[in-house]
Parts: structure tokens; C-alpha cells; sequence
């Protein structure tokens, strides 16, 4: 499979006509490995709430953000879960430029997004894509996949990036799994979708376009939720905060007021060495 999919090539079984969360958000981000159903949700984002383009480039600027800070921590080894459609920039291109050695297993449930992967990655031996629900803990811990590549011994990087505001039924247990098997100094990133309180008119409308549309309808959460998703990890500084501004670069930086604040919560946390 390419690296394009926008020709109608896809894996058997997958519903082009039926947008997804993994493809509509590539679409967002200018990749080209989705369909027209998913393009035109995109395009009706857009038209409602010009600034959904935006806050999908900053979600995906504090993802690379994020991982630059564990390997400067000496993280070596990730778990993206919901790691959607493999794009410019994506994890193990960040991993493998501070270390060649670097381990990355990339889980969705999406098969484009899988089928996609897989292209990608092929030859790659310090990379791979599993193709699991991110509920299904145990499923992603037994893959052949993450037990070549994951050393339950080595502090890991567990990526929940843009994907528990798609779990409804307590997301705090896929954590618990993840942190009851790893390594003290392991990490947790996190991004979330606030709630519709805290969003403006349009994009309260965007989002009610996307649960009509498609066949993963969104959860939200208030900061104070997303914080809780932190139990038993150290939430480290700055805390929960609007996801362009945890830590931002310079080159991230807008100035003050130029747009409105991305809704998206983002946060980091680390196992302490002592439980």
C-alpha cells in the first residue's frame, strides 16, 4: 500500500464512504493518506470553525514537543496508542534522529491506519503497528510486536495523544494497565479534548458535525478530569494546560490573543521511582 490512499486503494472490509477519526484528522493536517468522505468532513470543519486546522497542527506540535522532553529524560522506548495515520513527523522519526536504537510500537484499530503503517515501517526493525483496541491492554501488552520490541524493565513513553476523548467507559483503567507494568521513570503524555462549555459556538457545532458523521463519537473532559487520568503518575510542570501552551518553542509561540485558545488539554506525567 502507498502512502497515498486517496486513489482507492484500501485494505478489504474498510468503509471509504463512512468517515474516521484517524483519516478526517490527516486529512486536517494536510496528509494525503484518506478518502473523500473523510476530506469532505474536514473541508466542513473548516467552513465552521476556521481554526480546527490550527489546533490539530498544535496538538500534533506538542506530541513532538512531548517526546523530545523524554528523551531528554532518557526515555528510549514508546507506546503510541490511537497513533492514527503515520505522518511527517510522526514518532519514530522523532526517536530515531536523538537515537538510532530507539523503540516505537504504534497501536490503532483503524486498518487504514494499520495497512498505512505497516508500509511505512516495513524494514524498519526498531518500529512496528499493531492493530488493537486501546482498551484491550493485554491484547497490546502479549503482541509479538511490543514483546520484541518493549523491555517491561526500561522505563517506557506511553503516547495517549488526541485519543481517550474517543473512550467513554472510564479511560483511567487503559492507564491503570499501562503504569501497573511499567518501569519507574516511565512517562505518560496526554492530550484531551475540553469540554463544550469551555468551546466556543463553532466549535460546539464542528464536533456535533463529526458524531453525526462518524462511527467514534467524542467524550469530553474538564481539566480537572483530564488531571485525574494522571493517577499515580507526577504530573510535572506546568500541569494540565491548553495544549500550545505546554512548554511551547519559540517558533510555536503567537502572539497574545492572535487566536482563540486550542481546546485540547495536554499534560505530562512521570512514574515516580518510589510507588
Amino acid at each position: 500500500m502507498s502512502g497515498d490512499v486517496a486513489d482507492g486503494r484500501h485494505p478489504s472490509g474498510v468503509d471509504i464512504d463512512r468517515p474516521s477519526a484517524a483519516r478526517v484528522y490527516d486529512a486536517l493536517l494536510g496528509g494525503s493518506a484518506n478518502f473523500a468522505a473523510d476530506r469532505a468532513l474536514a473541508r466542513q470543519m473548516l467552513t465552521a470553525e476556521p481554526h480546527a486546522g490550527r489546533w490539530a497542527q498544535a496538538n500534533r506540535a506538542f506530541l513532538r514537543r512531548a517526546v523530545d522532553f523524554l528523551l531528554d529524560e532518557g526515555v528510549r522506548q514508546f507506546v503510541d496508542l490511537g497513533s492514527g495515520l503515520p505522518t511527517v513527523g510522526n514518532v519514530h522519526e522523532i526517536v530515531h534522529a536523538a537515537d538510532p536504537d530507539g523503540r516505537v510500537v504504534y497501536v490503532d484499530i483503524d486498518p487504514v491506519a494499520v495497512a498505512h503503517g505497516q508500509s511505512l515501517l516495513a524494514g524498519d526493525d526498531r518500529a512496528a503497528m499493531v492493530q488493537a483496541d486501546i482498551r484491550d491492554v493485554n491484547a497490546i501488552l502479549a503482541d509479538p510486536a511490543t514483546q520484541d520490541l518493549i523491555d517491561p524493565d526500561q522505563p517506557v513513553g506511553v503516547l495517549a495523544v488526541a485519543v481517550l476523548h474517543f473512550v467513554a467507559d472510564d479511560p483511567a483503567r487503559i492507564l491503570a494497565g499501562f503504569r501497573s507494568v511499567a518501569a519507574p521513570g516511565s512517562h505518560l503524555v496526554v492530550s484531551h479534548l475540553t469540554t463544550p462549555d469551555e468551546m466556543s459556538a463553532a466549535t460546539v457545532g464542528v464536533v456535533a458535525q463529526y458524531n453525526t458523521r462518524t462511527g467514534t463519537p467524542l467524550t469530553f473532559r474538564s481539566r480537572a478530569q483530564v488531571a485525574d487520568l494522571f493517577a499515580g503518575w507526577r504530573l510535572l510542570e506546568p500541569g494540565v494546560v491548553p495544549v500550545d501552551a505546554w512548554w511551547p518553542e519559540p517558533g510555536d509561540l503567537e502572539a497574545p490573543g492572535a487566536h482563540p485558545r486550542v481546546p485540547i488539554w495536554a499534560g505530562v506525567g512521570r512514574l515516580p521511582y518510589t510507588r
